[in-house]
């Protein structure tokens, strides 16, 4: 096996995880497999617990996995099905020897983080990179493991550690490590500073690793001279030094790779060049290009909870742009935090709200996404309700499904006090309810996860004919509350349909309301599976029918066009 580690100094929010994405996309393109880790040193054993403000959206995998955002970054750009596993954190790491040690598995020895916490890594590491991820047999050629954090941080320590050791016992053709750090240029003086990168390269080597290629993020692209510095001052030969400069769309960033080598250099470290071909670019090339010559636009307004951290809804953002892309549309995204809706913020305050309103009204198509926390859900409900009465395309994911279901409950069946037991515990009327196997006590892990089937209850359905007539779709999940059952009835009777239901057909999937032109409720989150090139089926109906378009496809695909 052959590791391609990637570690960021200076700051954070480097974009190591593009960085290390493109890395894979270029190596898979010289017709190489590829597999991803990333490492994460914080305490906590995945990111489930996490807050969007605080980490980014949760990423949740085939098997159940919530994990670190840039795991959808890797699935996306090298189209592979990673695995819980493939999310290292120190939760993970030092649960697995604590429980060794409870059982008695390190009998008479004092338990330290050298040897066992670093051999515990290795193990890890070397056990993952084993995993086919691509759907073939057998293990990946090369796995790039991305380190998270900054170079320094107390708590990477142990992996920093670990990673040296890896790397002195696979040897150095089987190793390679690219340090992402910052040029800053500094107002006044105009100058690309390399001294930030210099400290940070000392303190790597302080370590015991030593970078074989520098990746330098800047807004402008590196003068030679600036080359010249990093190479002699961090022992870098100046053509492994690649500028990651600011491009358009991050598409471009493979293609800044290969333009400067970058595969060359890290397949001469590997000794793969008699493995490897030239990289094969040719549809990375056209997607981007194709992306920045887009002219005309769709409005969409999202409307959800963490609409000050736009990673918090990463995947729904990149899921907007693939369908977007698909119909030759740029996405032009109307952030509305739910709660500038709702009828307090006219009172406190009346400009917001005004701005939210204009902005809604304003937008080809709504949506909801997931969330938790009964924060702004009434803001959401307005929402659904302006899209269902005014006709305008709807999607609602996770939450934004539950809250269609509570709307139309309120305003059709007239149940004022229809809620979810998860914003009101006493609701009198309650239409979405908490599922039976969750667990009240823990919240880490105990939700409905993962890839689970969704059975369609009839062929005449939208969402059917998007998902190509298929009878069966498998999509991702992560919630705890569902749709009450007793309900479905009632609801039905007054027009809205839940077309898709789980295998028992007692879990509501995928509600319909035929008598308006695109109104979608699902309570998986379709956007962990879209794909460049691939959209999510329900994304691209979305855009069709913000522009109009979604009889005629739906018509071409029917009649095998």
């Amino acid at each position: 096996m052959k590791y391609v580690l990637v570690t960021g100094g200076v700051v954070s929010g480097l974009g190591k995880g593009v960085t290390a994405s493109s890395i894979g996309v270029v190596l898979k393109a010289c017709g190489l497999r590829v597999t991803s880790i990333k490492i994460d040193p914080y305490l906590n054993t995945d990111a489930g617990t996490m807050s969007p403000f605080e980490h980014g959206e949760v990423f949740v995998l085939d098997d159940g996995g919530e994990v670190d955002l840039d795991l959808g970054n890797y699935e996306r750009f090298l189209d592979v099905t990673l695995t819980r596993e493939n999310n290292i954190t120190t939760g993970k790491i030092y649960q697995s020897v604590l429980e060794k040690e409870r059982r008695g598995d390190y009998l008479g020895k004092t338990v330290q983080v050298v040897p066992h916490i670093t051999d515990a890594i290795k193990n890890w590491i070397e056990a993952v990179a084993v995993i086919p991820v691509d759907g073939k047999e057998g293990p990946a050629d090369v796995c790039v493991i991305e380190l998270g954090g900054t170079v320094g941080d107390i708590e990477s320590m142990p992996f920093i550690e670990a990673l040296r050791q890896l790397s002195f016992s696979v040897g150095q053709d089987n190793f390679c490590l690219i340090h992402v750090s910052l040029i800053p240029v500094l107002g006044v003086v105009g100058e690309q500073k390399t001294k930030p990168t210099q400290h940070s390269v000392r303190e790597l080597r302080a370590l015991g690793l030593t970078p074989h290629l520098l990746a330098c993020r800047s807004a402008q692209p590196l003068l030679e001279s600036t080359k010249e510095k990093l190479s002699q001052f961090c022992h870098v030969p100046a053509g492994n030094i690649l500028n990651v400069h600011d491009v358009p769309n991050i598409w471009h960033v493979p293609l800044l790779l290969r333009n400067q080598n970058a595969h060359h250099s890290i397949l001469k470290q590997l000794n793969l060049l008699d493995l490897a071909t030239p990289p094969a670019l040719q549809d990375w090339t056209k997607m981007a290009e194709t992306f920045d010559n887009l002219t005309e636009s769709v409005r969409i307004a999202l409307v959800g909870k963490y609409v000050g951290l736009t990673d918090s809804y990463l995947s729904v953002v990149k899921a907007l742009l693939h369908a977007c892309i698909a119909c030759s549309l740029k996405p032009s995204i109307d952030w509305i935090a739910a709660s500038d809706l709702e009828d307090c913020s006219a009172e406190l305050t009346p400009e917001a709200h005004a701005a939210a309103w204009q902005t809604l009204k304003n937008a080809a198509c709504v949506l909801v996404p997931g969330g938790f926390g009964d924060r702004g859900v009434t803001g959401m409900i307005l929402a659904a309700k302006y899209a269902r009465e005014n006709n305008v395309p709807y999607l609602g994911i996770c939450l934004g499904m539950q809250i269609s279901v509570i709307e139309f409950a309120r305003s059709v069946l007239g149940l004022e006090s229809a809620n979810s037991k998860e914003f009101d515990a006493e609701t009198p009327n309650p239409v979405v309810i908490f599922m039976p196997e969750g667990s009240r006590t823990h919240m880490g892990s105990t939700m409905r996860l993962g890839s689970r089937r969704t059975l369609f209850q009839t062929p005449d359905c939208i969402t059917s004919k998007l998902y190509h007539n298929s009878e069966y779709v498998d999509e991702r999940h992560r919630h705890r509350y569902e749709v009450n059952p007793e309900v479905i009835g009632t609801l039905e009777e007054c027009g809205l349909k839940f077309v898709g239901k789980d295998e028992t057909k007692k879990r509501m999937e995928i509600l319909e309301l035929p008598s308006h032109p695109f109104y979608v409720g699902v309570q998986f989150h379709p956007e962990f599976k879209s794909r460049p090139g691939r959209p999510s089926a329900l994304f691209l109906g979305l855009i069709l029918a913000a522009t109009g378009q979604l009889e005629a496809y739906l018509d071409r695909h029917q009649n095998g066009s």
